[in-house]
């Protein structure tokens, strides 16, 4: 329990989980020796959706290059040591508490955030430890990130902004848009995945501000399929490519950005090739093959699915996965929801309206902000127009759809802790924590 406790304590140093500023790390890692300057090169992601997707892209390219890669990632789905990768490897737990150790006492007891906390140590780690590329995920926003703190990134990369967080970050997309932007560096290219208009001027101006080069989604690059392979496009150059490692059209566009960053490192072509069809991420349309709840599914003659999308944006791209998915081969679609406390589950849901037969709605897995009741995540699906039932818990609801509908193909998803909660199933027990 060493390091549950050590988190634990960690998130006792400041009354809310999320107060958004740098001054509190700066001072701490001042007194750590500024571990942040002594990073490999690194690579800085902020947007909405498909941060780590494109992680996981850039990860495999990066490693078919021959490249020892560092990736830091949140939240976790089973265990905190996911969010931090030393060389391709998940951090050991020895040496995780003992980073968070010195973290402890390097603060001395004053006000530090979760997020501040774990991301001090994951730069201790990282600095120590030999590596040619860091991926490095902002946790929320950019702009006042724990991450941001990084001053000379090689290469920024801002996919789709959407509305999330409204309370931290802004009440429209121009503003959200802005503070993911405030990871762009002056000097530092920065790649821009697809935007709606109104978070792509916001983001150019942002890197007017900072007097940056931006390369955008369809101006500078893009991407297609063509005869079951990914075709990517600069104005002088047409790269014939395999698909993508992960499930789903709007893949595409994540990986488009993932080899618009590569281009920029200098990564070759053979590098892309070999590293995009072995991309993976858990709880990114995931097929569970393996596990109790896999097990009653195949009992029931079930497919099943796992995806951690919790937004709208992300309710919108995968119910058009589920209809590629149905394109392919017929089965009747069944959700199994649970929402964090505070998500708009009716705005998930709605693009799945005349999709999905049936939306069974489950509690009892932990959340940061609590999870929301059964019963009303029953009453957001049905102001969405769906048929709801609810079911005590994920074997229970797996159960339940395999007996209702004949065949199904059923997708678990609306909450990254309710992905972790599935995922535990078949193994350890979640550890959450506020961040």
């Amino acid at each position: 329990m060493a390091i549950p406790d050590a988190l634990a304590r960690l998130a006792n140093l400041h009354p809310a989980s999320m107060d958004l500023s740098l001054d509190r790390l700066r001072r701490l890692l001042t007194a750590l020796g500024n571990p942040q300057d002594r990073l490999p090169s690194t690579i800085h992601i902020a947007g909405t959706n498909g941060k780590g997707s494109s992680a996981a892209f850039l990860k495999a390219m990066c490693e078919a290059a021959g490249e020892r890669v560092h990736v830091y990632t949140s939240p976790h789905l089973v265990r905190f040591n996911e969010r931090i990768v030393l060389a391709g490897k998940e951090v050991e737990d020895a040496r995780l508490l003992a980073a968070l150790e010195r973290v402890e006492a390097a603060n001395a007891g004053q006000p530090l955030t979760f997020f501040e906390a774990t991301t001090a140590a994951a730069f201790i780690l990282f600095s120590e430890t030999p590596a040619d590329r860091l991926i490095l995920e902002v946790g929320l926003g950019g702009r006042l990130d724990a991450t941001n703190v990084v001053e000379n990134p090689a290469v920024t990369l801002i996919t789709p902004v959407s509305y999330d967080h409204q309370a931290y970050l802004g009440d429209t997309l121009e503003k959200i848009a802005g503070e993911k932007a405030g990871i762009i560096k002056r000097g530092v290219p920065c790649v821009v995945g697809p935007q709606d208009d109104d978070a792509r001027m916001a983001i150019e101006r942002a890197a007017f501000r900072a007097g940056a080069v931006i390369t955008l989604h369809d101006r500078d690059y893009r991407a297609y399929v063509e005869h079951d392979r990914l075709v990517y496009e600069e104005e002088n150059l047409v790269w014939d490519l395999p698909l993508p490692g992960l499930i789903g059209s709007h893949q595409i566009a994540n990986a488009a950005g993932a080899i618009a960053v590569a281009r920029q490192l200098g990564l070759s072509e053979e590098a892309v090739r070999t590293g995009l069809p072995h991309a993976r991420w858990p709880a990114r349309m995931q097929r569970l093959v393996d596990g109790p709840l896999a097990d009653i599914a195949r009992a029931g003659g079930a497919e099943l699915w796992l995806d951690g999308g919790h937004n709208p944006a992300a309710g919108e791209v995968l119910a058009q996965v589920m209809g590629e998915l149905e394109s392919r081969e017929e089965r009747t679609l069944v959700l199994i929801c649970g929402f964090s406390a505070g998500r708009d589950a009716s705005a998930f849901l709605k693009p799945f309206a005349g999709l999905a037969a049936l939306v069974i709605t489950v509690s009892g897995f932990a959340a940061r902000e609590g999870a929301m009741s059964a019963q009303d995540a029953a009453e957001a699906a049905r102001k969405a127009g769906h048929l709801v039932q609810t079911s005590a818990g994920l074997s229970e609801a797996v159960h339940d759809a395999c007996h209702l509908v004949e065949r199904p193909r059923v997708m678990i998803c609306g909450s990254l802790y309710l992905a972790g909660h599935a995922l535990s199933l078949g193994g350890e027990a979640p550890l959450v924590t506020p961040g």
